[in-house]
């Protein structure tokens, strides 16, 4: 593929690679994360891929948002060497037959509501780091179960990657960007903000001394369960590589959140006492 060719290339060139993997519909968020690609290596590749294996059957895929022209003039201002906009046909061909197996961690928090998600990323994001052969790659943070995953891919085939996880880009009002904000109405959106609000107020208690997980999850509940038009589907503090709710709170672990405001559902998560994975 002329992607891969070209990212050897580079390689042998002696270039470091930095790789932003998107699907596309591309904002602020993003943009971070291709300006921090930027100022660590010396080329960067985007991929704008909307990945139909991680999509569930009652999920949002033909009607995930896709502005190829948008992102593609975006991604240029910003300086990118490649944007990779591979077909699905490219990625996944008819003899294509392997997937990863996430194992025990993807059917934590978010694999508990989306089966076979991580699956999906796993085996896009293993085949994209083959065609694009990065020395770093650019997460962000809101996604952090799939940051802890990827770092697992990383580690368990001694992928020559660094993973590096972003922090969270945030609208004024604290909402964590994200390219699912634009399905929601006035009235939903003007509750959004306090999914963020909450994982403050946690937070805070935890930089009082509260080291109860139970009564950290307890506030963000609280906090939300008061809120118009709010679902929850969990509130957990988990330890930051085996997603598991430790005995105590400590630093560096995670209180994460995802509800559903009407049928949008957003995530969000705080990194407890510092801030970044």
């Amino acid at each position: 593929m002329a992607m891969q060719e070209q990212a050897i290339a580079w390689r042998q060139a002696g270039e470091e690679i930095g790789f932003v993997p998107t699907m596309g519909a591309l904002h602020a968020g993003h943009e971070r994360l291709v300006t921090r690609a930027r100022r660590e290596n010396q080329r960067v590749i985007v991929s704008i891929f909307v990945n139909p294996t991680q999509f569930g059957p009652n999920e949002d895929f033909a009607s995930y948002p896709r502005s190829f022209e948008a992102d593609r003039a975006r991604l240029e201002a910003l300086g990118v060497d490649a944007i990779f906009n591979p077909s699905v046909d490219q990625i996944y061909p008819s003899s294509f037959k392997t997937r990863v197996d996430p194992g025990p961690l993807a059917e934590l928090l978010e694999g508990k509501s989306r089966p076979g998600h991580f699956a999906g990323v796993l085996t896009v994001v293993l085949k994209l780091f083959q065609l694009t052969q990065p020395k770093r790659a650019y997460f962000g943070q809101k996604d952090f179960q799939q940051v802890v995953l990827v770092r697992q891919l990383v580690r368990d085939f001694a992928l020559p990657v660094r993973i590096v996880a972003v922090p969270t880009v945030r609208e004024p009002d604290g909402l964590a960007i994200s390219s699912r904000n634009a399905y929601l109405g006035p009235p939903q959106r003007a509750v959004a903000p306090s999914i963020h609000n909450a994982l403050d107020g946690a937070s805070n208690a935890f930089g009082a001394g509260v080291t109860d997980p139970a009564e950290l999850e307890a506030i963000v509940r609280h906090l939300l369960e008061g809120m118009p038009g709010v679902a929850i589907d969990y509130v957990a503090v988990v330890d930051d590589t085996t997603l598991r709710r430790p005995v105590r709170t400590i630093a560096g672990n995670v209180l994460a959140v995802a509800v559903k405001l009407g049928p949008i559902r957003l995530i969000d998560n705080v990194v407890l006492g510092a801030e970044r994975l």
